[in-house]
């Protein structure tokens, strides 16, 4: 098996299309183990995997949690509005703390970005970011890669749309580095104030205030949530506006390449991002996302602390 080129995954930044396609390959093998009625193989067996989210999740805890637990690892939740980082102790003092009791990996989401660097700077055991502030959501784009692939049959030579808050979004960060990598002619769409002024440059990609010429023959497209909590009303006058500017309709939908997917991230704000009664229409794959997170996040697991690797010195 392919080794993956750290023994953290912090962003995609450093995962070269090789790395990327044995992840999606690996994670192949682990959603048929979803799918048994027995959910659980030994092979990480004695390994400790400690989940630290300082920001309040539903899907990603939850898989990363299944994950460890099917691979038979030991999974502990650090409740963070009950420990003593309510009471002011620093990022490094948690992570000396955590070191402390041997996790063999850290999953960390954090409200400020590069606070899984930092966190890896002080460990030995592996560090996986599960999102950090509006910088990288690393795991959400394997996913989303799995999904697409397992749709679509290719993860390349596609034209993907992602559509909403670019600025405030990890995901479209860490969406268009991966998919951009792996060779996609990837669209962004907003109001041009949730669109930073050198996200094309930076990121190779083609951006649009209107949400016509980004969907026209578009085979993926990737619907974010409005961020209301980092939102100001300068940015976005309000909801209802958002919607009915770039609410995605079905004359919309009607746009899309033939056999085109939708997906979204979650959670969804049905009616905003996307008309109501599309939300479950038949090009949508969200459902197939969540079951793709444990998976991919299974065969993450699994390449970064199922084989035998060296520890390294903290710094």
């Amino acid at each position: 098996m392919s080794q993956l080129p750290s023994r953290d995954l912090l962003e995609i930044d450093g995962l070269e299309p090789q790395h990327v396609t044995a992840i999606l390959d690996s994670a192949e093998a682990f959603l048929e183990v979803s799918r048994r009625p027995v959910r659980k193989v030994p092979t990480l067996r004695g390994k400790t995997v400690i989940n630290l989210f300082y920001e309040n999740s539903t899907r990603t805890r939850t898989s990363f949690e299944l994950a460890a637990k099917r691979l038979s690892a030991d999974a502990v939740n650090m409740s963070v509005a009950t420990s003593s980082i309510k009471k002011g102790e620093s990022l490094y003092d948690t992570a000396k703390t955590l070191e402390a009791m041997h996790p063999d990996a850290v999953v960390i989401r954090h409200p400020e970005s590069g606070a899984p660097h930092f966190l890896a700077r002080h460990l030995r055991c592996a560090v996986i970011n599960a999102g950090d502030g509006m910088h990288a959501h690393p795991t959400q784009a394997l996913l989303d890669a799995f999904t697409i692939r397992k749709s679509l049959g290719r993860i390349s030579g596609l034209k993907v749309a992602i559509c909403g808050d670019i600025a405030h979004s990890r995901v479209a960060r860490s969406n268009c580095a991966l998919l951009t990598r792996m060779g996609n002619d990837v669209h962004v769409v907003g109001p041009r104030t949730l669109i930073p002024p050198d996200f094309e440059k930076a990121f190779g990609v083609t951006a649009h205030d209107r949400l016509e010429p980004a969907l026209q023959d578009a085979d993926v497209v990737m619907l974010l949530r409005i961020q209301r909590e980092r939102l100001g009303e300068a940015l976005l006058p309000s909801l209802r506006e958002y919607a009915r500017t770039f609410g995605v309709s079905r004359a919309l939908l009607d746009r899309l390449a033939p056999n085109a997917i939708v997906l979204h991230p979650g959670p969804m704000n049905r009616g905003v991002e996307i008309e109501p009664e599309l939300a479950d229409d038949k090009r949508s794959r969200v459902l197939d996302q969540v079951e793709a997170g444990v998976a991919v996040r299974m065969a993450l697991l699994y390449m970064l602390i199922g084989e035998s690797q060296s520890s390294r010195a903290p710094t």
